[in-house]
């Protein structure tokens, strides 16, 4: 009786395809080698954090007014003659962030030693007055700083009463925050001589030099109702009056200051 043959062992996909897998993993040496790269990595890191290789020898300040600039300065005097490399950014950018006229900052490394500071710098908006004195306000409602009364006679004035508290790189709230935000669209548009700002948690109303008043209503689609309110504008120069925007779709003239609209003015389509 003849036996039957012993099956043959089914090949492994290595065996088959000729490689080696133990070939293909990591030596006990090249391990070593590995480690022994990281460690002087990481120790040459340290020297160089507690060295002068990368010492600050320049703050260099960019996107800032001169007198900006110089507070920015003035606030990272500390970090010349620290490591580049030792620097707490998050802690030096909340340090700018509190000069009241600094809106953002970012920070590169130049090594190596320069530490190149990016401002983006608050943008003035109005002048809040209260009583004799004057603050210059951002478009964040952020007070920037007191200001003569007469000086930057080209912004909008926000009339505060006394129980408001202000404060360099404090910020307003209620009814003048929303007047600083009402004037805020006006930058980087045709000019709007705009005298005062009067607020209300339900109606904004810019009064220009003209004596004209802009009613925008509430605090909504601002940029829209001053671009429409900008084409109607000519039209009131020579009566005066008020042009309401409160409904964007339909804008309301009249040659009075009476709050009963007399004419119904359509939506230029001009740009």
């Amino acid at each position: 009786m003849r036996r039957p043959r012993p099956r043959a062992a089914a090949a492994t996909p290595s065996a088959r395809s000729g490689i080696d897998v133990s070939r293909l993993a990591p030596s006990g040496k090249s391990i070593l080698v590995g480690l022994l790269i990281l460690l002087i990595t990481v120790g040459a890191y340290g020297l160089a954090r507690g060295t002068s290789a990368f010492a600050v020898r320049g703050v260099v300040v960019h996107g800032a007014p001169a007198e900006v600039t110089a507070q920015v300065r003035q606030v990272l005097a500390h970090v010349e003659g620290r490591s580049l490399l030792e620097l707490d950014l998050p802690e030096l950018r909340a340090a700018v962030e509190a000069v009241p006229a600094v809106a953002g900052v970012s920070f590169d490394r130049g090594f190596p030693h320069t530490l190149n500071v990016a401002v983006i710098p608050e943008q003035p908006v109005a002048v809040a007055r209260q009583g004799r004195a004057g603050w210059l306000v951002s478009a964040n409602g952020r007070v920037i700083g007191p200001l003569d009364p007469c000086a930057r006679v080209g912004l909008p004035r926000l009339w505060l009463t006394r129980d408001v508290e202000l404060a360099p790189g404090s910020t307003l709230a209620g009814d003048p925050l929303r007047a600083a935000r009402a004037v805020a669209p006006l930058e980087g548009m045709k000019p709007m001589r705009v005298a005062t700002v009067r607020a209300s948690e339900t109606e904004l109303t810019l009064v220009l030099r003209s004596g004209v008043e802009v009613r925008l209503g509430d605090g909504s689609e601002r940029r829209l109702k001053l671009t429409i309110a900008r084409e109607i504008l000519p039209s009131l120069a020579a009566t005066g009056g008020y042009v309401d925007v409160s409904v964007p779709e339909r804008p309301v003239t009249a040659t009075t200051l009476d709050p009963q609209p007399e004419v119904e003015t359509p939506i230029s389509e001009s740009p």
